[in-house]
């Protein structure tokens, strides 16, 4: 009998073991479920402040007229200080224009100068020279002189002879006369022509000869 009786015992503690087992396991299971709901909650609100955050904020009317400002004081500034640099260029440029108008011919002058000396020599010597071949032979020294610094450096020549063919791009007739010639041709050369380069600077003063009638 006292056996049954510690049997019984025995199958009742079990029981109560398995009971408070299962009671646990609902316990914890419970709580692993309300933690997982406020994991979910806190992972939505800070998404949802994430979202807020990067919703761009909106300006005041006070705050965009103030922007605006600023963007009309930095365009009014750029514009300012365009204009003043083409003033400056465009005063640069005319200055420049005036230079070269008014010392665009110092490098020739500036040549000039020693067939002007020469010429002053050749006055002073003629005022005690007894000999007017010498002072003759002067002046065409500096005449070959000038004429070749012209032509070398400045490529200005001359043109015009008795005989060259009437040419009225080149020269103007002062008169004309019949002669024993087959074409118009030039007779005689009053003032010689000139061309700087190719470019006629002056023409050639002529009287020109033509065939008879």
């Amino acid at each position: 009998m006292a056996d049954e009786n510690n049997k019984a015992e025995e199958q009742e503690m079990q029981a109560e073991e398995k009971a408070a087992q299962t009671e646990t396991s609902a316990e914890s299971d419970a709580t692993g479920s309300e933690n997982a709901d406020s994991a979910a909650e806190n992972t939505a609100e800070s998404t949802e402040q994430t979202c807020e955050s990067e919703e761009p904020k909106e300006l005041t009317p006070e705050e965009k007229i103030a922007e605006l400002e600023k963007e009309n004081a930095e365009l009014k500034d750029q514009l300012l200080r365009r204009a003043a640099d083409f003033e400056n260029y465009r005063k640069r440029m005319i200055k420049e224009k005036q230079d070269a108008f008014d010392y665009g011919n110092a490098a020739l002058f500036a040549d000039l100068l020693d067939s002007l000396d020469n010429f002053d020599r050749t006055v002073a010597a003629a005022e005690t020279a007894t000999d007017p071949k010498s002072i003759a032979d002067g002046i065409k020294m500096i005449n070959s002189s000038l004429v070749n610094m012209l032509e070398n450096k400045y490529n200005l020549t001359s043109y015009g002879a008795e005989g060259d063919e009437f040419d009225p791009e080149l020269h103007e007739a002062i008169g004309m006369q019949e002669a024993e010639v087959e074409k118009e041709q030039l007779a005689a050369v009053y003032l010689k022509g000139y061309k700087l380069k190719d470019r006629v600077i002056r023409h050639a003063k002529v009287m020109v000869a033509k065939p008879k009638a």
